[in-house]
């Protein structure tokens, strides 16, 4: 009897021949026999389509950039690629060739290197995956979480959104920094620029920014520009600490890479904000900083050989500053009434603001918070110098109460810094100007205010109140921050009634504002009994 599975006939071959019948033998046999019965099966089935394709050569490779021939059909802002996976951006177009500013490893190119066009424009990945990672401007993971999860790709370059489809600026954004909601106020869809000297504290109040937005349903976008690798991480560790990495995501373009990963890099960050502002978000975008962002411009800039104007950057900076923070704004309710709010970071030097890209963003900006070298010498921390910032939209959007309490307060320090430098001169002052003197102490001490601790609305309704009420005057300069966070405990004594309505934009009653200088008048009576 033949074993199953083999045929009659081969079997009694098999015996005739003398082998051994065995199962084994014509397994391998079978399979062969099917894998070429597969192939030629693939072979009549395939059918090969014919298309063209445009494939330049490198002539010339230089730190960041590449010009390239052959490619007669490429469009501006096009996404190329050459060997290895490195691609470029189409950047300069003329007859004599292409102009390619690359975005990864340069350093392995070579002139005569094959060059391919993609057909397509630089993009980023996009979505609610992104929320708690920290990326680079090629959306590859940096911290070890494995692949980045999105929804879908946006272009980086991407025009803003029209006039008739924006809305007015109504709503604030509070930055938990007291001089910054009481005195220059942010509204949700305003540029408000930050700009000063180094190692001034400009990061560490975008930072405080973004920790005072949990729980207020505002997702956060940082963008660290050509930043030191320590400072970027200690942002981070910052904002995991406090829980706030949750609704951030961290794009990073570390010093070292490519100038083409910095030029692109505030790019992509904002359309991955727009994709959530377009889902009806509000949403907050840091630039850190723009400085770095326009040396980097300028270096492809002269890489490839166009010419250089003011201060040896090309005459069309101010367009590209122009149109990322022009993408900044409120969007109508017919678009979801999502917002996008900016806060660019720039640096100036030796307190020249007048330099060429701080008066082009100043221009570009709704208003400018600076930060003062003097005041930070002096240990005003924010060293913000209320007479040169300015917020020209964010007052319209400033809650009620924070603007009953504050009216007054900015030209009272005004008044004070005035006289605080005349006094120096050694001349006598009589009993209203000493007063004002005194007056202006106590707001200086009372608007400092220590790093990564951002206020709550009903804090900094209380504080302000008892200032502008002058209920701080009796107290001692040296017990100022002790005094405080005495009113700031107080809060939790304050009734639900007048607490929930310090959140509302509507105006404080009188009764309301009594019953807040009642309030603080209790907390801050230990310290005026202790005053000389």
């Amino acid at each position: 009897m033949s074993p199953p599975g083999r045929p009659k006939g081969e079997t009694e071959a098999r015996q005739r021949e003398g082998r051994p019948v065995n199962a084994e033998t014509i397994a391998p046999r079978r399979a062969v026999e099917r894998l070429f019965a597969a192939m030629a099966e693939a072979r009549t089935g395939h059918a090969p389509v014919l298309g063209l394709s445009e494939v330049g050569t490198v002539t010339h490779v230089a730190a960041g950039v590449a010009r390239v021939t052959g490619l007669p059909n490429v469009a501006f802002d096009e996404l190329v690629r050459f060997p290895g996976d490195v691609y470029g951006i189409a950047f300069d177009i003329d007859e004599e060739g292409v102009g390619v500013v690359l975005l990864d490893a340069y350093w392995r190119l070579r002139a005569g290197d094959p060059v391919e066009r993609t057909g397509r424009v630089m993009d980023v990945a996009v979505g609610e995956g992104l929320l708690g990672r920290v990326i680079d401007p090629l959306c590859r993971p940096l911290d070890g979480l494995g692949p980045v999860r999105a929804s879908s790709r946006l272009p980086v370059e991407r025009p803003a959104a029209p006039i008739m489809e924006r809305a007015a600026v109504s709503m604030p954004l509070q930055t938990g920094v007291k001089v910054v909601d009481a005195l220059i106020p942010v509204g949700r869809g305003q540029r408000e620029l930050i700009l000063g000297d180094r190692q001034t504290g400009k990061t560490a109040i975008a930072i405080d920014a973004i920790l005072n937005q949990r729980g207020k349903n505002v997702l956060c976008v940082y963008c660290a520009i050509r930043q030191r690798a320590s400072a970027v991480a200690k942002a981070v560790a910052t904002l995991r600490e406090h829980g706030a990495l949750d609704y951030t995501v961290v794009l990073v373009c570390e010093g070292q890479q490519a100038p083409g990963l910095a030029y692109i890099a505030p790019y992509a960050a904002t359309s991955i904000a727009e994709h959530f502002m377009e889902a009806g978000r509000d949403v907050l975008i840091v630039y850190d900083d723009l400085t770095q962002h326009a040396r980097a411009y300028r270096e492809l800039s002269l890489l490839l050989q166009r010419p250089p104007g003011r201060e040896a950057f090309p005459g069309d900076i101010f367009y590209l500053h122009a149109r990322l923070l022009e993408r900044a704004t409120h969007l109508s309710a017919e678009r979801g009434g999502g917002s996008l709010t900016a806060l660019p970071i720039v640096e100036t030097e030796a307190q020249d603001m007048s330099a060429y890209i701080p008066t082009n963003l100043i221009s570009i900006t709704d208003g400018q918070i600076y930060l003062s070298p003097r005041l930070f010498e002096l240990g005003v921390l924010p060293a913000v110098d209320v007479g040169q910032s300015v917020s020209r939209v964010g007052g319209k959007a400033q809650l009620g109460s924070l603007r009953a309490v504050a009216g007054d307060l900015k030209l009272a320090y005004a008044q004070f810094e005035e006289l605080e430098t005349f006094s120096k001169f050694g001349a006598r002052l009589d009993e209203r100007s000493q007063q004002v003197i005194a007056h202006g102490q106590r707001i200086r001490a009372c608007l400092k205010q220590a790093q990564a601790d951002p206020l709550s609305v009903p804090e900094q309704v209380l504080i302000l109140s008892a200032l502008t009420a002058g209920l701080f005057d009796t107290v001692p300069v040296a017990r100022m921050a002790e005094a405080e966070q005495a009113v700031r405990h107080a809060v939790a004594a304050m009734p639900p009634a007048l607490l929930a309505g310090l959140a509302q934009a509507g105006k404080l009653g009188e009764g309301d504002v009594a019953a807040l200088v009642a309030l603080a008048r209790s907390a801050l009576r230990p310290f005026a009994e202790a005053a000389p």
